[in-house]
Order: C-alpha cells, then sequence, then structure tokens
C-alpha cells in the first residue's frame, strides 16, 4: 500500500535521525498492516495483536504509535485523503488542456486504486467508525478532491448541469475502483506486474471513453 509512502510529505526540517526514519517506518508498517486487515476482514474483525502479527510487531508496541484501533483506522484513512487530495490539486492545475487534465487525474485514481484497493474498501465501509472531528476533516478533503475531478469533467462537457457532472465522476470512481479491485484479485491470485500495467492502461482507456462520451438530452 505504497500510498501511504511520505504520506505526511516532505520535512523542511532538520534531516531525520536513524532512530526517527526508523519510527516513520514502523508506523509506516503498522498503518499499512491494518489497512490491509481492515479492508479484507472489515475494522470490527480485526484486533491490535492481528495487526501486530501482520506487521511483526507485539499487538502492544501498537500503542507507541497509535492510542489504539480507532485511532490507527483515522491516521490511515486521513493521511490516505490528504495523499489524494495533494495529488489532485497539483494535477488538476497541472495541464490547461480539458482531455490532458481529465486523463492525469484517471492515471493518478487507477494507480492508487491498484495499489490500495483495500484502502478504498475502508473508505467506502468504515468512515463512520470514526471520531467526529476525523470524519469531518475526511469529509471535507473527498469534497474537495470531488469537485476537482468535477471541474475536470465540467471542462469537457461545459452544458452540463452539476446533477450530471457529480453523476459522471461517482460513475467514474465507481468504474475505476470496482475494476481495480477485481484485477487486483485476478482469479483468485495476485497478478503479475505485466498484467497489472495492461490493466492499468486498459481502464485509464475505459475511464477517459466514458468521461468524455456525451449524454443525450
Amino acid at each position: 500500500m505504497s500510498i501511504l509512502d511520505g504520506g505526511s510529505g516532505e520535512s523542511s526540517g532538520p534531516p531525520r535521525t536513524r532512530r526517527q526514519q526508523e519510527k516513520d517506518r514502523r508506523r509506516r508498517d503498522l498503518l499499512e498492516a491494518a489497512g490491509r486487515l481492515f479492508g479484507t476482514r472489515g475494522f470490527a474483525s480485526v484486533a491490535l495483536d492481528d495487526i501486530g502479527s501482520e506487521a511483526g510487531v507485539t499487538g502492544q508496541a501498537i500503542y507507541r504509535h497509535f492510542k489504539g484501533k480507532r485511532d490507527m483506522l483515522g491516521q490511515l484513512l486521513l493521511e490516505v485523503s490528504q495523499e489524494l487530495l495533494d495529488g489532485g490539486r497539483a494535477l488538476g492545475a497541472g495541464a490547461e488542456i480539458p482531455e490532458e487534465r481529465l486523463r492525469r487525474l484517471i492515471a493518478f485514481q487507477v494507480r492508487f486504486a491498484l495499489r490500495s484497493p483495500e484502502v478504498i474498501r475502508v473508505q467506502e465501509q468504515e468512515l463512520g467508525r470514526l471520531a467526529e472531528p476525523d470524519r469531518r476533516r475526511i469529509r471535507r478533503m473527498q469534497r474537495e478532491y470531488m469537485d476537482i475531478w468535477v471541474d475536470a469533467v465540467r471542462a469537457l462537457h461545459p452544458a452540463a448541469g452539476s446533477e450530471e457532472l457529480s453523476l459522471r465522476v461517482h460513475g467514474l470512481f465507481g468504474l475505476i475502483n470496482s475494476t481495480a479491485h477485481s484485477l487486483k484479485h485476478f482469479h483468485g491470485r495476485a497478478p503479475s506486474a505485466e498484467t497489472m500495467e495492461v490493466g492499468a492502461r486498459a481502464l485509464e482507456v475505459m475511464a477517459q471513453a466514458a468521461a468524455e462520451v456525451e449524454m443525450s438530452r
């Protein structure tokens, strides 16, 4: 789940010590393990000991980094939501041609969905378990990320109303996320890197075509 790599952004402060780097790596490993287990088994069915075992530490060691299981869920979704938003902002502002702008956003979402299908499932199913402050922050970031996509689709379909634009974007997310999940579990096993790359490119083409199609009025 490499979406979490560097999730807190590059530091402008002094270089990290080896001990700090090791602590950061362990924290990231724990979040990755939590994301995999929450996404495949459900939040309620996962214990801290399960996460510790998945990450190669004891369950009690998790408390050095997090307050508990719900805190892990919150930090996981906050970091992923922030990274998606940061990427969307950069890509949305980086291309003047509407088709190219949307193509970059689609490629970004496809790569995320293929790397982290379990996290997408967690986003969809477990958000209601968060503390209210975390839930509000994540909802705000998700809305802003959605708005970036709506603006990109509007540039292709300037006559479309807000409801149609919202439906189009939700449809694109559904196409990308569900297809990526199916591809990641190709015939019940992890596909090869070559298969994943071919699948990613095909999915990008399908999503771009779906976004550009004109709807009858």
